[in-house]
């Protein structure tokens, strides 16, 4: 993994999850992980959203609407234990 941008709204009820993820988790992460990059970003009415960058500039998407805290940080765990292939997007 290359890099890790996390999107969410700061109001939408369905980004909460997202939110609560990134105020109790993201400096441990991030303490974790020093040289990666990890992108938050915050805007009215957008979908939450995680998006890892692998090699070649293979990138891979993974919805986190609706879900709760913990299951944002599986499906972040789960994003950098891919590896995808070129072949796989």
């Amino acid at each position: 993994l290359k890099e890790l941008r996390i999107h969410s709204s700061p109001t939408n009820p369905g980004s909460k999850g997202v939110r609560d993820f990134v105020v109790s988790q993201y400096s441990a992460l991030k303490q974790a992980n020093p040289s990666l990059p990890i992108l938050v970003r915050e805007a009215q009415n957008v979908q939450a959203r995680v998006f890892g960058r692998y090699a070649n500039g293979v990138e891979r998407k993974i919805i986190l609407e609706n879900l709760d805290e913990s299951a944002v940080a599986d499906k972040i765990r789960a994003l950098a234990e891919t590896t995808p292939s070129a072949s796989q997007v």
